[in-house]
Formats: structure tokens, C-alpha cells, sequence
């Protein structure tokens, strides 16, 4: 895991290391900077995992010296590929996956990622043909931005290491819609700075002569697979594959853990591991120090999930680390936050950041998460709507049941929507699901036959996943994780488990009183039953309508009322202090109503953190 810089220009390396240095939090082990001629100049931070020695040195080039490559991410199944390489001839210098990745890509071109199950987004000079090749991985896991500036062609991990090539670092001219649509825009191609654009996921691209040309390589909806008759045998098949994932998911020269909360993914997630490493095997550089849950704890509040932590915990019978979020911690710095994440949160980033600073400060450098279930397999309540339209009259009231389990006062709303007359008719999610899908830059999957041959519910997780809410989160973890030097890796996203689940029946998601239940059964054995089939679903967030009522009352008081924050162009400012002022006003706010207060008052932060870009001399 790594930041990578280039640009198709020569700059000095003294003023390229400026730039580069802004992604120093990404790759804290090394940096190295690599040119040709006049033509491009290739730079890296290095975050070291597999290959610890300078063999793993980036730029790299391959022994012929056409292709040099900068990358950032893992290919998780690099050692097959390495033999399959070898058994073609190919010998190797180093145990790093990136040049695996190098070699394959000199003797498979653009066919080596066919083979690769990972995260990636890299660049390749090719040296002969004077063009730069892109590409970043199916799912977008890891972020990749590009830019034409003045100085030339620009492409980095963060929109950061771009701002000292831009004349001016300024809000997109749709801004505005972006921050009304924070879980529409992650997958498009915009983002929150004029000039800068997003690399889509699942795409190569090529830059010739400053030009970029993009080519899909990946849609889900091609590689959809047949899936068993029996629920029985589909039940052993995705235990089987999502072990597997986790198993290669466990190669790392670095100590692993898991960012724990007592849900069922999470639990889910270091419960494979602790299987995977009993049975052993699993090739190069499985942790034998595995066994590091880290759990985020907000004691005396309804979100606190540390109780179901600690009955994963003792059941594996390994060490846990409880991290007691404090809200004043770093709240006066969230420009310099906001300047680190580059984009606007929903939600507060500080417990994440926190957490995961504790991880590394314990010195773990990976981390298995649970990422990307509820997604992929229907673990949020709308998923359960979304049901309704392929469902029978008895299978309606087992998702009724399901509903009234995870989502505790809700079932009333649900059995109206789903049970009056005409239900159908007046469903109109369903054909909100459609028209996002048909808004977004996967318009053309709403015409895929597969598509069309989807179940209600699998449609609209197909939106969640590629397009709205996953996109936004991967985004978050990515740089929640990256702040801090440490790299998460996510088993539920392994894209033989994804097209696995998006070839499911509707009842293996949600059905017998249960959401996600292909995943409850068939990893219960691992897991304490009170978690398998654990029914209340809490999420992970903060109690932020407590926080701005009680700790955070001062900070955001004196923040409401300052000159900047009158004079910032992004926000209403009266419209936003009503918001804090009817939360202090009142003690029967609801939580959402913390969570909204919030995300008006980030455009402020966001707009200040401007100020801090890197400029050149």
C-alpha cells in the first residue's frame, strides 16, 4: 500500500519531491524518484507489506527496462501468478507482488489482471511505444486521480499531490450538487476540485501525447456464475470461497489485525482468520501474529457495541485493544483533517482516524475488515423494501420479521408500505433503483441481460455496491487508514465471492427472519451463536447529537459564530446555526438530526482546508 505521483513532463527532482511528499502518510518507509529523459517523471511513497528489503524499491522496472511501474495496493494471489511466471522462464530478484505484477504485465499485457485478485491502482511507462498505461482495480478499492494542468499531464493517489501543479485550487463548478449528492458523485468521474478527475474503477487507460483513453475492462454482470440448486450446497460454497479470500488476504511480512465492533461482519472476518490460521498453508508470510482485534468504544451511549466485541474476543481467545473515542480529541484540527481527506463526510471521520492511529501505534500494519458485506449481501433496511416486489405473501411476512429483528420500531412503516393496497403499484424504491443506475457512468448495466434477469433486491444492491454507497465508504476507509500508515484489506470484496453473491437467489439474502443469511449460515460454526444470528443492527458512527449538545457544544459555539465562518461561500450560515441551536434547544433530537448538523457544517472545514494546498516555487 503505497502513493504514487507522476507527471508527463521533466520537473526537477527537488520541486517533484514537494509533491511527492504531500502523500509521505501513505508510503511512511520510503520514497524514490525515477525520470526519462524529457518525457516523464514517476514518483512513490512506499508503505512496505510483502518484501521488506529495498528489493521491493519503487519505481520499478522490469529486466528488459521498457516498462517502469509505480503502484499502490496488493495483488493478493501474486504467488500462483509468480509461478505461472516461472514456469514461462521468468526469474525473479524479489518476493514483492509488484514484480509479479511488472513481469506479467511484459508478458500478458493488459491480460495479466485477469489473473490478478487484489486492489490496485498503478501506472506503467512504456518506454518504446512513449505512453503511460493506467488502470485501477474492479472495484475502485483504491483511489487514483488525474489532472491536465499547466505543467502537463498529472495523475496521483490524492488530489493533494495535484494541487502544486494547478494555477489555482478552487471548488468545481458542481460543487454544489456534489454536496447534496455525497454517495452519487464517488463514482463518477468528478470530484470537489476544479480540473481534477476521478480514474473510474474496473478501467486501463492509455496517455498518448497527453491525451487519456479509457477502456472498461470490468463488469460484474459478465462474470456472473451458476450457482447451486440446493441453499445447502450454496451455503458450503460461499464458506468455501470467503475462507479462501481470507486466506490470501493473510500473506503480509507485517503483523495483522482487525478493526472489530461485535457486528457481524467484522466478527465474521477475524473468525475466518482464526480457521485459516489453524489449518496453516497458506503460502509466503502468513502471520503467525494474526490474533489483534481493535475496537472503537463509546461507553454510556446506544452505539456502543463493545459488549458483543468482547464475546468474539473471548471466544478466539486473543488480545483486544479498546480504543474510548473522545470527541474534543483533535476536533480543533478538522481543517487539517479535512485537508487530508480532500472530501466531504456524512458522518464525523474522527473515531475511524482515531482507531485506526491505535492500530498502528500497536504496531499492526494490516488490517482484515469486514467492508462491503452490507452492500453486496443486504445488510442495510432499505434492502429489505427492495425485497418486497420478487417476494410471496408468506415470504413478505418473513421479511416483516426480518425487519422488526434488525431494525426495532420500523415494522410499522414497513408492513404499510409492503402490505396495503395496491402494494406494487405504490413501490416506487424499486423504480428509484432503476433510475439511479440509469444516472450514473454503469447506465448502460440497466440494459445488461443479466441485469434484467436480477432479483428485485439484487438490482438495488448492485446500485449500493458500484455506484452509491460502497464507492463513498471504500473512499473513507482508504483514507481513514491511509492517514495513519496502515492498509486494510477486505475478504467480503474479493471479486470471485462478488460475482458469487450477485448470482444468488433472493431468499439466500434475506429470508428465515434474517438479513445477510448465506453469511450467518454458513460461518456459524466459526463464530459464538449470539453473534451468528444476532439480529439488532447498530452500524458504526458516532453519537453525534450527544456530542454537540454536551463535549463539542464549546467548539462548535464559538465556530458558528466566527467571521470565517459567516464569510464562507459553500454554506447558508443562519440556515446552519438553526440546526445546532434546535439540538441545543431541546433533549429529544434524534440521532439523525446530530448526523445532519454535522454534514452542514463540513463544507466550512472542507473550504478552509484549501488554504493549506502545497504550492511550487
Amino acid at each position: 500500500m503505497c502513493g504514487i505521483l507522476g507527471i508527463l513532463a521533466p520537473v526537477p527532482e527537488n520541486i517533484f519531491r514537494i509533491a511527492l511528499d504531500t502523500l509521505s502518510h501513505r508510503g511512511p518507509d520510503d520514497a524514490g524518484v525515477w525520470g526519462d529523459d524529457e518525457r516523464i517523471t514517476l514518483g512513490h511513497r512506499r508503505l512496505a507489506i510483502l518484501d521488506l528489503t529495498p528489493q521491493g524499491h519503487q519505481p520499478m522496472a522490469e529486466s528488459t527496462g521498457r516498462y517502469t511501474i509505480v503502484f499502490n495496493g496488493e495483488i493478493y494471489n501474486f504467488l500462483e501468478i509468480r509461478a505461472e511466471l516461472e514456469q514461462c522462464g521468468d526469474r525473479f530478484v524479489s518476493g514483492s507482488d509488484t514484480e509479479v505484477l511488472l513481469t506479467g504485465f511484459r508478458r500478458w499485457g493488459t491480460g495479466v489482471f485477469e489473473k490478478c485478485n487484489g486492489m490496485w491502482a498503478l501506472a506503467i511507462w512504456d518506454r518504446q511505444q512513449h505512453a503511460l498505461f493506467m488502470s485501477r482495480d474492479r472495484f475502485g478499492k483504491k483511489p487514483l486521480f488525474y489532472a491536465r494542468t499547466p505543467r502537463g499531464f498529472v495523475f496521483a493517489s490524492e488530489m493533494k499531490a495535484i494541487y502544486p501543479f494547478l494555477d489555482d485550487v478552487k471548488p468545481a463548478a458542481h460543487y454544489a450538487w456534489a454536496a447534496e449528492n455525497v454517495f452519487e458523485y464517488e463514482s463518477t468521474d468528478k470530484t470537489l476540485i476544479e480540473g481534477i478527475k476521478r480514474f473510474p474503477a474496473g478501467h486501463h487507460g492509455w496517455v498518448r501525447e497527453g491525451n487519456l483513453t479509457l477502456d472498461r475492462y470490468w463488469c460484474t454482470l459478465d462474470h456472473l456464475v451458476e450457482v447451486p440448486s440446493r441453499y445447502e450446497d450454496q451455503v458450503e460454497r460461499f464458506r468455501e470461497l470467503f475462507l479462501d479470500a481470507t486466506r490470501i488476504r493473510m500473506r503480509a511480512d507485517v503483523p495483522l489485525g482487525t478493526a472489530l465492533s461485535g457486528g457481524l461482519d467484522s466478527s465474521a472476518t477475524i473468525c475466518a482468520m482464526a480457521n485459516v490460521a489453524s489449518k496453516g498453508g497458506s503460502g509466503h508470510g502468513q502471520r503467525a501474529d494474526w490474533q489483534h482485534a481493535f475496537v472503537a468504544s463509546f461507553p454510556g451511549t446506544p452505539i456502543d457495541e463493545t459488549t458483543y466485541a468482547r464475546t468474539v474476543v473471548r471466544h478466539l481467545g486473543i488480545d483486544a485493544t479498546y480504543i474510548d473515542i473522545d470527541p474534543r480529541q483533535d476536533v480543533e484540527k478538522l481543517d487539517d483533517i479535512m485537508y487530508r481527506f480532500e472530501e466531504l463526510y456524512l458522518t464525523n471521520p474522527l473515531p475511524m482516524l482515531h482507531l485506526y492511529k491505535a492500530v498502528r501505534r500497536q504496531g499492526t500494519i494490516v488490517t482484515l475488515d469486514g467492508h462491503g458485506a452490507d452492500e453486496l449481501l443486504g445488510g442495510y433496511r432499505g434492502s429489505l423494501f427492495e425485497a418486497m416486489p420478487d417476494a410471496t405473501w408468506s415470504q413478505r411476512w418473513d421479511l416483516l420479521k426480518a425487519y422488526r429483528a434488525s431494525f426495532p420500531g420500523g415494522s410499522k412503516a414497513f408492513g404499510e408500505r409492503n402490505f396495503g393496497y395496491p402494494v406494487l403499484a405504490a413501490y416506487g424504491a424499486f423504480r428509484l433503483t432503476k433510475a439511479r443506475l440509469g444516472r450514473g457512468r454503469l447506465a448502460l448495466d440497466a440494459s445488461h441481460p443479466a441485469y434484467r434477469q436480477l432479483s428485485s433486491l439484487s438490482k438495488h444492491l448492485y446500485v449500493l455496491f458500484h455506484e452509491t454507497i460502497l464507492p463513498t465508504l471504500l473512499r473513507n476507509y482508504d483514507r481513514f487508514s491511509m492517514a495513519n500508515g496502515v492498509e486494510i484489506r477486505m475478504p467480503f470484496m474479493d471479486h470471485r465471492l462478488v460475482t458469487y453473491a450477485f448470482s444468488l437467489p433472493q431468499h439466500a439474502l434475506a429470508s428465515n427472519g434474517y438479513t445477510k443469511r448465506i453469511v450467518r449460515d454458513s460461518l456459524a460454526s466459526l463464530m459464538p451463536s449470539e453473534i451468528a444470528y444476532r439480529t439488532s443492527k447498530i452500524g458504526f458512527g458516532a453519537p453525534m447529537t450527544e456530542w454537540i449538545r454536551g463535549p463539542l457544544k464549546p467548539f462548535f459555539a464559538d465556530t458558528l459564530e466566527s467571521s470565517d465562518f459567516s464569510a464562507c461561500p459553500l454554506i447558508n450560515a443562519p440556515r446552519v446555526r438553526q440546526k445546532f441551536k434546535t439540538i441545543w434547544g431541546t433533549n429529544t433530537c434524534s440521532f439523525a438530526a446530530g448526523e445532519q448538523a454535522w454534514s452542514s457544517v463540513m463544507p466550512f472545514f472542507w473550504w478552509k482546508s484549501l488554504s493549506k494546498s502545497v504550492r511550487l516555487p
